[in-house]
């Protein structure tokens, strides 16, 4: 199953807040054994974020969204998952509870009376309103929950709070994906060579060996390797070591100098 990661928000585009959520999903995963197979960054925009959203319910991967699902005018990613999916909104009763509980949380701070009917709290339950059939994320930081649609996990842009959350889903929610975390790629530090001759080499590689994947990270200016390629394979452990013996070995044939071989 292929795992995306939605982050949504003007504040994201504009630069006015620096995105915190794809490096640290790719880090929660990468401590389960899994990887992320695509990122998008998505304005505030409605008819967009449904565009979206309706591609990746349909595409059965496993996905997760950062942000928009406030109750503000400028939060629009619950009514665009619902208008995906072609479902209705509605407040969800477990989702109600916690949000009433953290009223009453806040005006105990406040030694204020919370009210069920205050507008102030009526406002709040919007964040509540949900996709019919949607299942709450619990949100460990102030109670106010996300929501999960089959495998489309939504969470709030708050580093604080989503992360946590996106970690609890992939412990909760999908265990069962969990693999031994071990070598994920094998590479080299190669000077010397052109990327175009050695993409030969790397499609023998991957005809070879089915599940590998290999990769070519050119860099013109490295402080400590200079002009080089970071040529190496990732994927399959199984095939893992076979697949870097070649690969190297075809380096060598080259004629290319072999600085440094890294494992991660």
């Amino acid at each position: 199953m292929n795992i995306g990661l939605f982050i949504i928000g003007d504040e994201i585009l504009s630069g006015k807040r620096q995105d915190k959520h794809l490096s640290k999903v790719i880090e929660l995963l990468g401590a389960r054994g899994l990887s992320l197979a695509w990122a998008k960054y998505l304005g505030d925009d409605r008819e967009q974020l449904v565009r979206e959203y309706r591609a990746a319910f349909a595409s059965g991967d496993l996905f997760f969204s950062c942000g928009g699902i406030g109750a503000t005018p400028d939060d629009h990613t619950r009514q665009a998952a619902a208008a995906a999916l072609g479902r209705p909104l509605e407040l969800h009763p477990e989702a109600a509870e916690l949000i009433w509980q953290r009223v009453q949380q806040m005006a105990a701070e406040q030694g204020t009376t919370p009210e069920r009917e205050h507008p102030d709290t009526l406002r709040r339950m919007e964040m509540g309103v949900f996709p019919q059939g949607a299942a709450i994320i619990p949100n460990p930081y102030n109670k106010i929950p996300g929501f999960s649609v089959g495998t489309a996990y939504f969470v709030p842009g708050f580093p604080v709070m989503a992360h946590p959350m996106i970690e609890w889903v992939l412990d909760h929610r999908h265990a069962e994906l969990h693999r031994a975390v071990g070598t994920r790629e094998r590479s080299l530090i190669v000077q010397g060579a052109m990327e175009a001759s050695l993409t030969p080499l790397m499609e023998r590689i991957e005809s070879e060996f089915p599940g590998i994947k290999v990769f070519s990270l050119p860099s013109v200016d490295h402080p400590q390797w200079g002009r080089h390629i970071e040529l190496g394979v990732k994927g399959d452990a199984a095939a893992m070591d076979a697949a870097y013996e070649a690969l190297r070995a075809g380096v060598v044939q080259f004629g290319a100098v072999i600085s440094t071989e890294l494992v991660r």
